[in-house]
Parts: C-alpha cells; structure tokens; sequence
C-alpha cells in the first residue's frame, strides 16, 4: 500500500529535511504512483543535498520520459554520467549510459 508508505516517510522526512534516502524513497513512492512532478521535486532535493546520488538522476530521467519530456530525460542522464565519473560509480555510469543511447535512440 503506497499510501502507508508515503505516510511513514514523510513522518521520516520531518525528523531531517536533508536526509537523502528518505527523499529519495520518496521520490520512487511518487514514480511509483505515476505522480513523475513529485517524483522529480524529490529527486531534485536529493541532489540538492547529495549531487553524487547518481541513481537519482537515473530514475529523474525515467520519470521525465514518462512524462514524454525527453529533452530534459537527456540533460538529467549527461549530468548523471558526469557525477558518475565524480563518484567513481561504474555501475550507475553503466546504467546511465545504457539510458542515454535508449533517449537518444527516441528521437
């Protein structure tokens, strides 16, 4: 049931704003439920405090290809590989290389 767990990590989330897997468990719960404007206002707090959390750019870009907004999907996945490369995080890199080409391909 999403909506119980939307409640207990917003209860989280009260206890520190900052707290990146908190944010970003929240930003999945709203992928989840096909709400891809919330889901991406999550992901971006994520990044705000933690720019090296490299799957949230990569699940930000799957909820902007949901929402069929392809042009920023791709700006979202460059950003990704270059905190990637930062983070030294080869299975994120490979994961949001593997997302690049499929946007690209979506042309």
């Amino acid at each position: 049931m999403s909506s119980d767990r939307l409640a207990k990590l917003t209860k989280l989330l009260a206890l520190d704003e900052r707290d990146t897997f908190v944010l970003y468990a929240l930003a999945q719960e709203h992928a989840k439920l096909a709400d891809h404007v919330t889901a991406c206002q999550f992901f971006d707090r994520t990044l705000a405090v933690d720019p090296l959390y490299c799957y949230a750019y990569y699940h930000k870009a799957r909820s902007q290809q949901a929402m069929n907004d392809l042009a920023a999907a791709r700006v979202t996945v460059q950003t990704g590989i270059q905190a990637a490369h930062r983070a030294s995080d080869g299975k994120a890199l490979s994961e949001l290389s593997s997302l690049q080409i499929e946007l690209v391909e979506a042309v």
